[in-house]
């Protein structure tokens, strides 16, 4: 299901009476959709940083920016999926610093290899989204009031496991092997693995059936069981990759930054709701698209990269993030109603013949 073009097609009485009204029609339709316009706004925001911004346009700074978005790439792949069946996962950030802090513990402790760990570290994550998804599906309480204790309780467990104390002594080849970059290049490998990711959830999304039960269920749970689709089974299946992708972010912002601590990963979960809002994925499900969901990723991470270079205070970042957050919701509404509105005047006032 395609994200709804910001402006509404001409009608065919609209098209026979002006000019060229069907070829303009595709091209408002196109160039009307909240995927393009993120895309362009992601172009504007590249384009005056490299020109304001000191040393935005770097190689090294791309390295970093690319790093710096992994995690939030990463967890916005699942979270997508989620919100468009109208629920939502507030306990992403908190499962990250769970995940991390049990690999720093069962590397400090448990004489197991670190592959094994990541093993672990990833289905611990999958039990986690499991608990949330359980009692969202199983128990049938709102997705909301749910993650939002299991953000709390998760968060708290990470603490538990190593206190205040941090976990640094990890083999240098796999903190280095993390921040690699391709030969010639400035892009991390790491990125690699992201963009596959990416095309299986765009293909899942976008041209499956399971895709488009997704954005029935968003539109409404009870019309998408009469068609056959096993909402309750489907739901919990995205939290529990979502906890899964948890896993792996924990793995690679532990290796990155070469330390487990019960803080690690806080108050992501804010930046990813905001991106993924901002990509234009409904709050209500049933609407969105990937691609909008990627730019809004990249959009906000440059916004917040730019500023960072520009010495802007860590304060004004989190109010970029809320005001990012406030107009990713209040916008597509805003323009909602502006184009019901034209649509009622149209049909009021139709152009003579």
């Amino acid at each position: 299901m395609a994200h709804d073009s910001l402006y509404a097609a001409p009608t065919t009485a609209e098209a026979e009476a002006e000019p060229g009204a069907g070829r303009l029609a595709g091209l408002r339709g196109l160039f009307g959709s909240w995927d393009v316009v993120i895309v362009a706004a992601l172009v504007v925001a590249v384009l005056v940083a490299s020109l304001t911004v000191d040393n935005f346009a770097t190689g090294r700074n791309a390295q970093f920016l690319l790093l710096d978005l992994m995690p939030l790439a990463l967890i916005a792949l699942p979270m997508t999926l989620i919100v468009i069946t109208g629920e939502i996962d507030l306990s992403v950030a908190s499962m990250v610093g769970l995940c991390s802090t049990l690999m720093g513990q069962l590397w400090l402790s448990s004489g197991l290899s670190l592959e094994l760990i990541c093993v672990l570290v990833v289905l611990l994550g999958a039990v986690l989204g499991a608990v949330n998804g359980l009692f969202v599906t199983g128990f049938g309480l709102p997705s909301l009031a749910v993650t939002i204790g299991t953000l709390a309780l998760y968060r708290g467990l990470s603490f538990v496991v190593l206190g205040d104390q941090a976990v640094a002594d990890f083999p240098a080849d796999w903190t280095a092997a993390v921040v690699r970059t391709i030969p010639g290049t400035s892009i991390p490998v790491v990125v690699v693995p992201l963009l596959l990711l990416a095309v299986v959830f765009g293909v899942v999304l976008h041209a499956t059936a399971a895709g488009r039960a997704l954005y029935a269920m968003g539109n409404n749970d009870q019309a998408a069981t009469f068609t056959g689709v096993s909402v309750a089974r489907t739901k919990f299946w995205l939290f529990v990759v979502s906890g899964a992708v948890c896993g792996l972010v924990g793995i690679f912002w532990t290796l990155r930054y070469a330390s487990a601590r019960g803080d690690n990963a806080t108050g992501l979960e804010l930046t990813v709701v905001t991106a993924v809002l901002l990509g234009g994925v409904s709050i209500f499900g049933g609407r969105g698209a990937l691609l909008g969901v990627v730019a809004g990723v990249l959009l906000l991470g440059v916004l917040r990269n730019a500023l960072q270079l520009a010495d802007v205070d860590a304060n004004a970042l989190t109010i970029v993030t809320g005001s990012l957050l406030i107009a990713s919701v209040v916008l597509p509404n805003a323009v909602a109603d502006i184009r019901a509105r034209l649509h009622r005047r149209r049909q009021r006032h139709p152009v003579a013949s």
